[in-house]
């Protein structure tokens, strides 16, 4: 066979071609074997490109870089006909049969909100680069205004999907690798900070002497003394009471989101987060009487008829006979708060005397300070990660470290530097 050569009489290799406008040509098998072909208006890097056509790589770059991907098994011509939005269409359309429906509701809705409308999600999924993807997250904090936490919503899309192209040949690396790094450095989230035994006693105590919150009194009070996750308490029902050996079996949680494809928001009950928050809680005198005061109530007034997937008989039921809403309770607690402050502003200022302020916190600071006063009144470890329902025990133990030094420091302080001969 002759050897083909180009209009400037060089030695064209196996596959390539020169058509007759002078367009260059590369016909190979694909990772998949498929037919494919790349064109380039120059054979070399130091070729011109003809007057009035768009310049661009070489045909020796674009075949150096397809059959690198051949020998790497990557089909990036696959990829190419897909935009990411349609690859995270893919799947979404698997998680949502492994998943559960709150879990994919969230996903769905993070995807829809901050994805599919930006230019990212447009993209064909081999152009999606580091920098387009650190762009969105920028995007999303800076000008959005969402917190860290949110945008690790995105990130956890967007890795997994990059992650199955990396794995099914059709990219070399995730893009969304460490993207989110400097997100995380410079937008650390605030410590949560539990509340003190007097914090605590001055809350609980107003609560109970206002007309406005005394309504929400056994339900505080049930969260203060089990440090139960505000899903867990909401969606609690009388048959997880066991009043006969006062424990509290956790091992469901309620949920309030919108379905994909559904109009309206409501509720259901959905499985602990992981194995370790199936748990048995030992029944509090305080938290035994709270719950007894409610069903005595529910005796006299009618049990709530409410059944949502299959629960019924709820413990806790807002005064529309629903189940408590975390945002609804959490706004309570503010208002709260600004109450009790005010009023305990206005004492102090009669008795002389500094007023005992309270700091802003929601539900999941109470799960938070409930987990201190065990830690300050509990060395097993084991103990408090399993009353907690903690899958990570370093989590406990960070609580642990946190309690035990404030206790050290309150113990030096009433040391008597004498008594140490200093």
């Amino acid at each position: 066979m002759s050897e083909r050569r180009d209009n400037k009489n060089r030695k064209l290799n196996p596959g390539e071609y020169q058509k007759s406008d002078g367009r260059y040509m590369y016909r190979y098998k694909s990772a998949s074997g498929e037919t494919r072909f790349l064109y380039s208006w120059t054979l070399t890097q130091t070729d011109r490109t003809p007057a009035g056509k768009q310049p661009g790589p070489c045909l020796r770059e674009l075949e150096r870089d397809a059959l690198k991907d051949v020998s790497d098994n990557i089909d990036a011509g696959r990829a190419k006909r897909a935009t990411l939005n349609q690859r995270i269409e893919e799947f979404l359309a698997q998680k949502q049969k492994i998943v559960r429906q709150s879990t994919f509701a969230d996903y769905y809705s993070f995807w829809k909100k901050h994805i599919c409308p930006d230019p990212i999600g447009r993209m064909e999924l081999t152009k999606v680069r580091y920098s387009d993807v650190k762009k969105l997250y920028f995007h999303l904090r800076y000008d959005v205004g969402l917190r860290a936490r949110s945008i690790g919503k995105v990130q956890l899309i967007l890795s997994q999907v990059f992650d199955i192209a990396v794995r099914d040949g059709l990219i070399r690396m995730n893009p969304a690798s460490h993207a989110m790094d400097e997100i995380l450095a410079a937008d650390r989230p605030e410590k949560r900070r539990a509340l003190t035994i007097d914090e605590q006693t001055a809350f609980l105590g107003f609560v109970r002497n206002d007309p406005r919150a005394k309504g929400l009194l056994p339900f505080f009070i049930f969260l203060f003394g089990t440090g139960c996750r505000f899903g867990e308490a909401a969606g609690l029902t009388w048959n997880d009471c066991d009043f006969e050996h006062d424990i509290i079996s956790i091992n469901h949680g309620s949920t309030y989101i919108k379905p994909v494809g559904e109009s309206k928001t409501r509720h259901f009950i959905i499985p602990c987060k992981t194995s370790a928050g199936n748990r048995v809680i030992p029944m509090l005198p305080e938290v035994r009487e709270a719950l007894m005061n409610i069903r005595r109530m529910q005796m006299s007034s009618g049990f709530s008829n409410l059944c949502i997937d299959g629960y019924s008989g709820f413990v806790f039921i807002s005064k529309h006979g629903n189940l408590l809403l975390r945002s609804v309770v959490d706004y309570d607690i503010l208002k709260i708060i600004e109450r009790y402050n005010e009023q305990e502003t206005a004492h102090a200022k009669k008795e002389h005397r500094s007023p005992l302020i309270l700091p802003r916190f929601s539900a999941h600071n109470i799960r938070h300070t409930f987990c201190t006063r065990l830690c300050e009144n509990i060395s097993n470890i084991k103990v408090i990660q399993e009353v907690m329902g903690h899958a990570n025990a370093s989590v406990t133990m960070n609580i642990y470290s946190e309690a035990t030094m404030d206790a050290k420091k309150q113990a030096f302080q009433s040391l008597d530097s004498k008594a140490l001969a200093l």
